[in-house]
């Protein structure tokens, strides 16, 4: 796996948070991102003291005269803390969305209210305080000061630190628009978030539509979390992104390590081998009505296999669990390249996978974020599956043969050997790979295989979909033909891949498997 170099960084950004965005200063490490939230967030903009709004201008000392107009249906819209009896002025505690404070523009959460429409309050307990607006009627007018010195003692409605991470239940905030009671807490002097990278992923127009490319979003390691970043323009995004990308990718030696000490050498797993890579990426899932859209998916490659999860398996147990587990031998890379929309600058980024099984091809659409996340990911599933062709070195399935029950066996070095399925069975027929001159199979149950030989075209019954021998075979001969560097003068990739339909079509090799290994021709 290539070095990467890990990026810090700090600024600015903005944070989705309960449907709101949240002004935070993060800073960037090689292992771990904080979001601090910034003074006076989720609160109106303050310009010289003054709290846009309906406001008159700040008296000496900082006093405010706020006017609000409640609706027909809720109240004030406010919760107060405080009062003599805690030895504190009577405070705001919390703005309710959509209420009249909120609507009004005028409030923030710390204010102190010194008078509700005349009546003072500088001495009043908190349970008089809760009497006086509520007998406020429907126009209030308040006399109000910010008391910074006060503010950590308040609750603040949507609190970064709370940000659910790692699959913990997000906590919903309560939208009563009724003036509470209680004494002040202290929730601590800083509002602050860190969020470990490890095997989190990092991603752009995922789950959110980003038509201004400005947005980040980041994926917790169990998927059930994703954080939403907005920055000031598309540069900055895209300066944010790459040094979040870099730092999670230069994370995943260590987390291989991890995983395969935990899984221990030789240990009955879903791979069964030594993990060899793994990384998030998006998938293409199809919707009802035709519908497309990506989705966070885990992808791991063994020795033997190519597994996908949901969530990042830490445990032995998650390992042996994946939604999806193929064998390298049996799948094959399709497609890598650009597609034709783009998630931020630039064309999508994907590929594809097929893979032979008894329900016939399973197909996989992959996108990935970066060229370099392309270019890897294709260097591992075709190495992957060539590695696995010479580990695996040979297959064998039962099938019937002009009535009688036989065994078909493909051999990585030896080729083809087809012999009766009894003790002591003689071998039929036995053939290196440079005497096939035709494969073909009618996708159900049927292959078709012509060596050029006395006999004629082979039609073997495998009593199953022929798709797993056909991939087998041609990871074999993708194999043996790379190995012997002649893949290059092949005129086009080798494709055993069905015609159209379920009924037998012409041959699909596409070029004489002599030529291909610099054998000879064959006619």
């Amino acid at each position: 796996m290539a070095v990467w170099t890990r990026a810090c960084k700090t600024g600015l950004l903005e944070l989705l948070l309960r449907e709101r965005w949240v002004r935070v200063s993060a800073e960037l490490t090689g292992e771990t991102l904080s979001l601090t939230a910034e003074p006076g967030t989720g609160d109106p903009s303050v310009v010289n003291g003054v709290v846009n709004g309906n406001a008159e201008a700040a008296a000496p000392g900082g006093v405010r005269r706020v006017r609000v107009v409640k609706a027909e249906a809720g109240g004030l819209g406010i919760s107060i803390k405080g009062g003599r009896e805690n030895r504190m002025p009577v405070l705001i505690s919390r703005i309710f969305p959509g209420l009249a404070a909120e609507r009004s523009g005028a409030l923030r959460l710390g204010d102190a209210i010194l008078a509700v429409n005349g009546v003072d309050l500088r001495d009043a307990t908190h349970d008089q305080a809760v009497q006086a607006l509520k007998r406020a009627g429907r126009e209030v007018i308040l006399e109000v000061k910010f008391m910074r010195e006060v503010t950590p003692y308040i609750k603040k409605p949507s609190l970064v630190s709370d940000l659910p991470w790692e699959g913990a239940a997000p906590q919903s905030p309560s939208l009563s628009g009724s003036e509470d009671s209680g004494s002040p807490q202290h929730q601590g002097p800083r509002d602050r978030k860190v969020i470990p990278l490890k095997m989190c992923f990092a991603a752009r127009n995922l789950s959110m539509p980003d038509l201004e490319n400005r947005l980040i979003e980041l994926h917790s390691p169990d998927s059930r979390n994703t954080l939403v970043l907005r920055c000031r323009d598309t540069a900055t995004a895209h300066a944010w992104f790459s040094a979040l990308h870099a730092n999670i990718t230069a994370l995943l030696p260590q987390v291989l390590a991890e995983l395969n000490a935990t899984l221990g050498s030789g240990s009955p797993t879903a791979g069964g081998r030594e993990v060899k890579h793994i990384a998030w990426l998006a998938e293409q899932a199809r919707l009802d009505g035709g519908r497309q859209q990506w989705r966070p998916v885990l992808m791991a490659v063994t020795e033997k296999d190519l597994l996908l999860y949901d969530g990042m398996p830490w445990t032995r147990d998650a390992w042996a669990s994946p939604c999806h587990s193929y064998p390298l031998v049996a799948t094959r890379l399709v497609h890598s390249g650009s597609g034709r929309r783009s998630p931020a600058l630039g064309s999508e980024l994907t590929f594809a996978t097929r893979t032979g099984s008894r329900q016939g091809v399973e197909m996989h659409v992959f996108r990935v974020e970066t060229h370099r996340d392309l270019s890897a990911w294709t260097r591992v599933l075709v190495q992957g599956c060539h590695a696995a062709a010479e580990l695996i070195k040979e297959v064998t399935v039962g099938c019937t043969l002009g009535g009688q029950e036989v065994q078909l066996s493909i051999h990585y070095e030896g080729g083809f050997t087809i012999s009766r399925d009894e003790p002591g069975s003689c071998v039929l027929f036995r053939y290196p790979y440079e005497r096939l001159k035709m494969s073909a199979d009618d996708g159900i149950r049927t292959l078709y295989l012509d060596f050029g030989g006395p006999e004629g075209e082979l039609a073997l019954d495998l009593h199953s979909c022929p798709k797993p021998i056909v991939f087998v075979l041609h990871t074999f001969l993708s194999a043996k033909v790379t190995r012997m560097g002649c893949w290059h003068r092949c005129p086009s990739p080798l494709a055993l891949s069905p015609p159209a339909g379920g009924h037998r079509g012409p041959p699909t090799l596409s070029c004489p498997i002599g030529a291909l290994l610099g054998l000879g021709s064959l006619p």
